[in-house]
Formats: C-alpha cells, structure tokens, sequence
C-alpha cells in the first residue's frame, strides 16, 4: 500500500531554549550523527559574552561541529550553529545568518520568535522547530508560524522540563506535532534527517 505521507527532505532544525538549556542540549545534540543531514540552529537565551562556554562544552560532546553563527555565513547541513548572546539570528531567504541589535523581544535578545519566524519564512514546510525548557513564552509564536507554513513542530514535554513555561506556552498558543521527553528528540531528529530510518 502507498504511503501517502513520505518523509519531507527538511532542510533545517531551530531549537529554542532558555533556562535549563545547557543540561537539554547536553541531551540532544550529542545524539545527532556524523552524516545528519539537516542544519542545526540554535537560540539559547543566556547572558551576554556567556555563550564560548556553551560552544566548547557542546563540541567535544558532539560529532557535528558547533560553531557560533556569524553574519553573512551560508546555513550549511550538518553543522551546529548557536546564536551568539546579545544579538537576533536571522535567516534570510538566501539561507544565511544575518545578526540584528534591534529591541528584545519577549524581552530576550537573541530571541527564538525572531529566530523561528525568518526561517520559516525562508525555509517553508523543510522546517522542523524544536522548543524544549524555558522560564518564559518567547518561541510559541514563532513555532505557530512554522506550523503554519507547513514544517513540523516538536515540544518537549512539559512535565520533564527544568523549567515548563515555554514548552506549555508553545503548546498552548501553536500545538505541537509531537510532544516528546528530551531522551526522544535526539533519535526523532536523527530519523527525520531521512539518512536513518
């Protein structure tokens, strides 16, 4: 019998993550393998000039590369890219960072809405956000554009989260696809990067 869903070639992961993030990508990306398929951007909110540790701490987890996104630079698959502190990620329609000292939103900068809207704006239905713990909302309407424009959405479960806020905020204002407990994102993003089913 014909599947009438096969699997999207997604082209791109945005995470969203505020408090308790560094334990939560602890937990994900270290799972992501050598030959993932898919770009990895990231938005942890933390305190300006925090974010090399982070960087370093990820890298000698991982088997992707973590790198901070710099302006200008191509979104390239199978690389992690964390957005640096004090600045908002964007990602233009050609598929590269642009970096913006505009307001906070959702009093955060870089913020995950800002992150999520462009690239899904550039990306369309190849998107798949990610919003794991978080102690506020920012990331759920961004989440509900990227549902909108028909990617796939993925929240990780509130009741395993260090902090709930965002993923109940996410869930409340966009809906998810799929609501998973951290131990089951690594391994959901690893089949959806369509090398390993």
């Amino acid at each position: 019998m014909e599947n009438h869903h096969p699997p999207k070639d997604y082209k791109t992961v945005v995470i969203g993550v505020s408090a308790g993030g560094m334990e939560a990508l602890s937990i994900i990306l270290p799972v992501l393998p050598k030959e993932f398929s898919m770009a990895v951007v990231v938005v942890q909110h933390q305190k300006e000039g925090s974010g090399d540790y982070l960087i370093s701490h990820l890298n000698e987890k991982s088997a992707l590369t973590v790198q901070e996104a710099k302006e200008k630079h191509p979104v390239l698959p199978g690389n992690i890219y964390m957005a640096p502190s004090g600045y908002h990620l964007l990602i233009e329609r050609d598929f590269t960072f642009s970096l913006s000292m505009e307001e906070r939103v959702n009093y955060s900068r870089p913020s995950i809405d800002v992150l999520f809207e462009t690239a899904s704006d550039a990306y369309q239905d190849q998107l798949i956000g990610v919003i794991l713990t978080g102690a506020n909302s920012d990331g759920a309407l961004g989440l509900k554009k990227i549902r909108e424009n028909g990617g796939l959405s993925v929240v990780q479960e509130p009741e395993s989260a260090f902090s709930n806020a965002m993923p109940t905020s996410a869930i409340t204002v966009a809906g998810a696809d799929h609501i998973l407990s951290l131990d089951k994102i690594g391994p959901f993003l690893t089949r959806m990067s369509g090398r390993i089913f």
